[in-house]
């Protein structure tokens, strides 16, 4: 019982991490110009379902961990489709779930630095191609455009090439997670489930403010935002107290 109830702690805590990141340094980086989905898989995404998988070592999580995720990206509904980063999010869970239990990953364990980087490159192009061709699947079965193969065959060479940069990010971002994992650091039991479910509404009571915000200071400028409203406020409050 003990068990099942970090796992499920764990997935709430990791899939409000990544949702999180999504929804706040997602935004930035597009306002920035920035190549927000191959960074946002490559690092957070790899990089948290990588450390809740060597953690847990089960089965099943990540993908709990992608529908969390998802579910905080859709009340977060700027910066271009968030239906589609939604799903994208979603299948990209599943798939590292898939691919993690289908190679038995969690069994190999690689040691060597060139094993953990082809397991980076091999995870982050995997997920971050395969989510995205689930995306153009699903997205138009959510409106009245409707799903067409040949539209998917047209642009399958621009899905395949764009999956390069975060399997290169994914090479960095696996024996990072491993090095991490060496420092063998545990929470205790008692403050456990305090930090998990406080990191957790951390995430939401952000996430949610800061749509909030843009929504009562009319940010959404055809479906994108400008910047995070948020991080001027927090950037505000910083200045206040220096001066102060």
């Amino acid at each position: 019982m003990n068990k099942n109830m970090k796992f499920i702690a764990g997935i709430i805590v990791f899939g409000s991490l990544w949702g999180f990141a999504e929804c706040i340094i997602g935004s930035v980086l597009r306002d920035i110009n920035l190549p927000a989905g191959a960074i946002m898989t490559g690092i957070f995404a790899i990089g948290l379902m990588t450390l809740s998988r060597t953690t847990f070592a089960k089965p099943g999580m990540q993908t709990g961990i992608g529908l969390v995720a998802g579910a905080l990206r859709l009340f977060n509904p700027f910066g271009g489709c968030f239906i589609c980063s939604a799903i994208a999010i979603m299948a990209e869970g599943l798939l590292f779930d898939l691919i993690w239990t289908g190679f038995s990953f969690d069994l190999k364990k690689p040691q060597t630095l060139t094993m953990q980087t082809s397991l980076g490159i091999t995870s982050a192009y995997l997920v971050y191609v395969g989510g995205y061709i689930i995306t153009q699947i699903l997205t138009p079965m959510f409106s009245s455009a409707g799903f067409y193969l040949e539209n998917l065959i047209v642009f399958m060479p621009q899905i395949l090439a764009s999956g390069l940069l975060p399997a290169l990010i994914g090479a960095v971002t696996i024996p990072v997670v491993f090095n991490l994992k060496k420092l063998d650091i545990t929470i205790k039991d008692r403050i456990y489930y305090p930090v998990t479910i406080g990191v957790s509404a951390i995430c939401w009571i952000i996430v949610i403010t800061n749509t909030i915000l843009i929504l009562q200071e009319g940010h959404v400028k055809a479906g994108n935002i400008s910047i995070q409203p948020l991080i001027l406020l927090l950037m505000d409050i910083v200045l206040r107290q220096q001066i102060h």
